[in-house]
């Protein structure tokens, strides 16, 4: 029998203590998904209060955050007028181009239903001020951030295998990468891993891994690193209670991308009671 890392049995207190990173949790989704409406929310207020510019990496993936966070700003009169904002990532087709907006899938069509089309019109970020990694221009978006002055905060999630953006596990048989090669990995294009199909198949496409664009383009670790505070949100329940420990404790390597972020700085995961449990052996309904 494989043996297991003894951390994966932690129960939660004992794993916010034993952690190399910052653990925050919360006591459900709800409260998770209003914990990052309100976190981006207040940073966006501070900076207006403080006449400096909000610059944001944001992910698709949560994405229940955002009309919470729409709603917050309107009620509140947050103005996005001084926000810059980076996402992540975006899914392409099989020849590297990036899915048009109109897309099902589309990440730039999910933030502008979800959040910047929500915002009341006298509070809209200018259309200038949202950035997508362009997969027929790499260095644009890293160009773009080092114009604004660097990002404030990178706010994410984390995949079934620790990607962060699309950072996957290379699966190359001819070539490896040292985890510090990885760490500085600039914007590029990547065929998306096979669990990343199997596993957004499964929450997008009804089980049709055909139907899920095989590629997508991300920001590198490189710029995530680079971030001043980097916040990861981890809401999967069930499957993600293991990458949750792996990112916690377990040793920095390209197998689990997510690890190489150990060490900075300002770094903290907040997860909702159900993912940080242990996880458990039992068959499936």
């Amino acid at each position: 029998m494989i043996q297991l890392p003894d951390y994966l049995m932690l129960p939660p207190d004992r794993l916010q203590s034993a952690a190399r990173v910052r653990l925050e949790i919360v006591p459900d989704l709800p409260a998770l998904f209003h914990h990052f409406a309100r976190s981006i929310a207040d940073e966006i207020k501070a900076n207006n209060r403080a006449r400096n510019p909000t610059r944001v990496i944001l992910p698709v993936g949560p994405i229940d955050q955002y009309p919470i966070l729409a709603r917050i700003c309107n009620e509140e009169r947050i103005s996005w007028r001084e926000v810059f904002t980076f996402n992540m990532d975006e899914y392409c087709d099989w020849q590297g181009r990036a899915v048009p907006i109109d897309h099902p899938l589309s990440f730039r069509r999910a933030m502008h239903e979800l959040l910047f089309d929500q915002l009341d019109p006298k509070l809209r970020i200018p259309p200038d001020q949202i950035h997508f990694p362009d997969p027929l221009n790499l260095d644009q978006i890293g160009e773009q951030i080092a114009q604004v002055g660097g990002i404030d905060t990178c706010y994410g999630g984390i995949g079934y295998h620790g990607h962060v953006a699309f950072n996957e596990p290379p699966i190359s048989r001819w070539y490896k990468l040292t985890p510090e090669e990885f760490r500085n990995s600039s914007t590029r294009i990547v065929p998306l891993a096979p669990e990343t199909v199997v596993m957004n198949s499964i929450r997008s496409t009804g089980g049709n891994p055909a139907a899920l664009p095989p590629m997508g383009v991300t920001i590198g670790m490189r710029d995530i690193w680079a971030s001043r505070r980097i916040r990861l949100y981890c809401q999967g329940g069930t499957w993600q209670r293991t990458v949750l420990r792996i990112a916690l404790m377990g040793n920095a390597g390209v197998d689990y991308p997510v690890t190489l972020l150990q060490g900075h700085p300002n770094y903290v995961f907040i997860a909702d009671e159900n993912t940080a449990q242990p996880p458990t052996l039992n068959l499936a309904a």
